[in-house]
């Protein structure tokens, strides 16, 4: 099918380079048509001549006829000397005007001079070569995309990884691992793969593959959440493993742990275990969208179907166990079912209580007629001769 067009383009950082001298590149993720997604590297020099050339390339879109007709984003011109606050500040700016671009009509964001600039070039296949004085220095651009540039004090380390086990690439935005590897982790994708890059190569790298240098554990991975988040299944998966859990495409789950390695803990009802992040879309949102990104990659390998794994630590993995999660899971789902149910007799908490009824007060009993024995027996003297006479 080839790379038709873009579908998306975002700035992830900068890099302060030093041969063949001082100079920055900005890192653009692009994603195109076919799902391929490529990293690219562009001076702003470089960003700012291609913008004069679209604009002669459309001058009606410029507003060169009519500043009304503008519809080409602006782009303020480079500097005389670009500092890192500059650089660092450019980011907004470049993100903002790749999102304006990425809106233009198909016929100028589908157009060659639009396409050859985003594409891969050999340089962008070759990591900057280390001076003698310093290495490249990579700054990531916020989540949020909101960078202020008076808190920059220094270059964002990468984290560091290591290949558990030989990884064999199977397309060309992959990367290859030999067991023992060194990497740099530029992206950490929830979905499980993760942009990595050597001193030689870059590409996407199954995270299950990686473990940190100081611990096992990977200390990002956040705690679990048992009130659950609703997703949809938009692939079905059949579980290989005892811990997973099997789904049809179109059902409701909740996602209770998010773990970075793409394998997600989900309840399905009052069942837990293991499911593909790839494979799940926030309830709500667009799965069409989503479908069609599963296609480019699929889920990725878990670290127990790896063979031949070494870890360069003594300990394992502290992970939950699937009946630590159903317990917990069961236990967080009593407790909010207690809250929802109306209060219940202390006697018999499995009993409602039952609304309270006025009872009627009881009448005073009226006592039976004594015998005229015991009326004769306990009567004065005067009483006995009056009745006397009926005796």
């Amino acid at each position: 099918m080839g790379d038709s067009f873009i579908r998306h383009i975002a700035v992830l950082g900068f890099e302060k380079r030093f041969v063949p001298s001082q100079h920055y590149v900005y890192m653009f993720l692009v994603k195109w048509q076919d799902l391929s997604e490529k990293m690219v590297y562009r001076r702003f020099t470089e960003i700012y001549e291609f913008h004069k050339v679209l604009k002669q390339m459309f001058p009606i879109e410029a507003g060169d006829i009519n500043p009304e007709n503008r519809i080409i984003p602006h782009l303020p011109a480079p500097r005389w000397f670009d500092g890192q606050r500059v650089a660092e500040s450019r980011q907004g700016t470049l993100s903002e005007y790749c999102s304006a671009l990425m809106s233009l009509p198909a016929k100028i964001s589908r157009c060659p001079h639009f396409l050859d600039f985003f594409k891969v070039r050999p340089d962008d296949l070759k990591l900057p070569a280390d001076s003698q004085v310093k290495k490249p220095e990579t700054y990531l651009m916020a989540k949020d995309g909101k960078n202020n540039a008076a808190d920059i004090t220094g270059p964002i380390i990468l984290q560091t990884y290591r290949a558990i086990a030989s990884y064999e690439k199977s397309s060309g935005s992959e990367m290859t691992l030999a067991t023992g590897d060194v990497v740099d982790v530029v992206e950490k994708n929830e979905s499980g793969w993760w942009f990595c890059q050597t001193k030689t190569k870059r590409g996407w790298v199954p995270a299950s593959y990686l473990e940190p240098l100081d611990s096992p554990d990977e200390s990002e991975d956040p705690e679990p959440n048992y009130e659950g988040e609703p997703y949809v299944t938009i692939k079905a998966y059949t579980a290989l493993l005892e811990d997973e859990v099997s789904s049809e495409q179109g059902e409701t789950v909740e996602v209770i742990h998010k773990l970075l390695d793409g394998w997600w803990v989900i309840r399905k009802e009052d069942v837990t275990g293991y499911f593909p992040s790839m494979y799940l879309q926030k309830a709500g949102q667009d799965v069409a969208q989503a479908q069609s990104q599963i296609k480019s990659r699929g889920a990725p390998p878990r670290r127990s179907s790896i063979r031949n794994a070494h870890s360069i630590h003594q300990r394992s993995r502290k992970r939950l166990s699937q009946e630590a999660y159903r317990r917990n899971s069961v236990r967080f789902l009593q407790q909010r079912q207690r809250r929802v149910l109306p209060p219940q007799r202390a006697g018999n908490p499995l009993k409602a209580e039952q609304p309270k009824t006025e009872r009627p007060k009881p009448q005073p009993a009226v006592p039976p007629r004594p015998s005229a024995d015991l009326i004769l027996h306990r009567c004065s003297e005067s009483t006995k001769r009056k009745l006397a006479p009926a005796v």
